[in-house]
C-alpha cells in the first residue's frame, strides 16, 4: 500500500527511493540509477534521452553511407584479393593478372565487380552498425570509467569500443561475406560451352546454401569473422583517432584544439585507419576467405593445416597487396561519407 507521501508528493517519494537504492547498492551501481526528483529534471532526462536517441540514428545513416562510398571504390580491390586467397596455386601470377584475366573473361564492369550485390545490400545496415556499435562502445566506456560524456578516450579505450563494434556487426557481415566470396570465386572458374554458373546471383547463393545446411551453412565463417573483425576494428578505429588528434590544428602556445579537421585531414586519416585495420588481421582473412568457400564440411583448423602444408606461413598472405591498396582509398571514402553525412544531417536538422 502507498504511503502518504508517495501519492501526496511524487518529489518526496522519488528522493526516498534514490536513497534507499543509493544505502542498498554499491556506489558504481546506485549512481546509475535514479528517478527524476522533480519535473524540471525529468523534462531534461527525457530531452537528453532523446538527443541521445538522435545521436545513434544520425551514427547509423552516416555509417551506412560511409560503406556504400567503401563498396563503390573498392570492391574491385576486395575481389581481386579473394581471387588471390582462394585461387589454386598457378591460376594467377599476379594482382594484375588476376584484373586482366577478369576483364578479358567478363568485360570491365562484370569483371571487377562479380559479387557487388551482397556487399552494397548488406553494406547499409553492416557499416550503419559498425558505427552506431562504436558509439555505443565509447558511451559503455565512458560509463564504465565514470567519465563525462564529452570526455576524451585513451587510445586503449577507444580500441576497447572498436572492438565491441564488431560484435553485432558479425550477425550481419558474416553472410553477406560468405556469399560475396562464394561469387566472386566462381567468376573466375572456367565454363565448359553451354554451362551455367552454379549460382545465378546473391538470392540463389542463399536459396542453395540454405536448402544445403540450414542456416547454419549461411552464417558459416563467423567465428572467423569476428575473430577478424573484433582486433581489426580495435585497430581501425583507434588508428583513425590517433591520426585525426595528429593532425588536429592546435594552438601553439597552449596546445589546445584550435580549428576544426579539414575534409583531406578526415580522408587521410580513413585512409591510415583501413591500412591499420588489415596488417593484423590478413592472416584471419585467408582463413576465412577458403573457410567460406570450401566445399563440404570444413573446420577452422583444417583450414589453418591446409594453408600451412601448401605454402607454409607465406600462404596466409595471398593478396595482401591489393587488400592494403583497397584499404587506403575504400576507408578514405567511408570516413568521409560518414563526415559529410554528419554535416548535412547536422546542416538539415541541427
Amino acid at each position: 500500500m502507498s504511503s502518504p507521501s508517495s501519492s501526496s508528493d511524487p518529489a518526496a517519494a522519488a528522493t526516498a527511493i534514490n536513497k534507499k537504492l543509493h544505502d542498498a547498492l554499491p556506489p558504481a551501481v546506485a549512481d546509475k540509477i535514479h528517478l527524476p526528483e522533480s519535473a524540471a529534471e525529468a523534462k531534461e532526462e527525457a530531452k537528453a534521452a532523446v538527443s541521445a536517441g538522435a545521436a545513434q540514428v544520425r551514427s547509423l545513416v552516416a555509417g551506412g553511407f560511409g560503406g556504400v562510398c567503401a563498396v563503390v571504390v573498392g570492391h574491385p580491390f576486395d575481389l581481386v584479393k579473394v581471387r588471390l586467397q582462394t585461387a589454386e596455386k598457378g591460376v594467377y601470377s599476379s594482382a594484375i593478372d588476376v584484373v586482366r584475366k577478369s576483364i578479358a573473361r567478363d568485360g570491365l564492369r562484370r569483371g571487377l565487380y562479380a559479387g557487388v550485390s551482397a556487399p552494397l545490400v548488406g553494406v547499409t545496415p553492416m557499416f550503419a552498425v559498425s558505427f552506431w556499435g562504436y558509439d555505443l562502445g565509447k558511451s559503455i566506456v565512458r560509463s564504465t570509467y565514470n567519465l563525462a560524456p564529452d570526455a576524451s578516450l585513451s587510445i586503449a579505450q577507444i580500441s576497447a569500443a572498436g572492438f565491441f563494434s564488431a560484435i553485432p556487426m558479425t550477425a550481419i557481415t558474416a553472410p553477406f561475406e560468405r556469399v560475396k566470396v562464394i561469387l566472386q570465386v566462381q567468376g573466375q572458374k572456367p565454363l565448359a560451352p553451354g554451362e551455367k554458373p552454379k549460382y545465378a546471383g546473391a538470392s540463389d547463393v542463399v536459396r542453395q546454401l540454405y536448402r544445403s545446411g540450414g542456416v547454419r551453412s549461411v552464417f558459416r565463417g563467423s567465428a572467423a569473422t569476428l575473430a577478424r573483425d573484433g582486433p581489426g576494428s580495435a585497430a581501425y578505429f583507434a588508428a583513425y583517432e590517433y591520426i585525426k588528434k595528429a593532425l588536429t590544428p592546435r594552438d601553439p602556445v597552449t596546445g589546445e584544439a584550435s580549428g576544426k579537421l579539414s575534409l583531406g585531414a578526415v580522408t587521410l586519416a580513413g585512409a591510415g585507419a583501413g591500412i591499420a585495420m588489415w596488417i593484423p588481421v590478413f592472416p584471419i582473412d585467408t582463413v576465412k576467405s577458403r573457410l567460406q568457400t570450401a566445399e563440404g564440411n570444413v573446420t577452422i583448423g583444417g583450414v589453418v593445416r591446409g594453408l600451412y602444408k601448401a605454402g607454409g606461413y607465406r600462404a596466409f598472405f595471398p593478396g595482401i597487396g591489393p587488400a592494403l591498396a583497397r584499404a587506403a582509398p575504400a576507408n578514405a571514402a567511408t570516413f568521409l561519407g560518414v563526415e559529410l553525412a554528419h554535416q548535412a544531417m547536422n546542416k538539415t536538422f541541427g
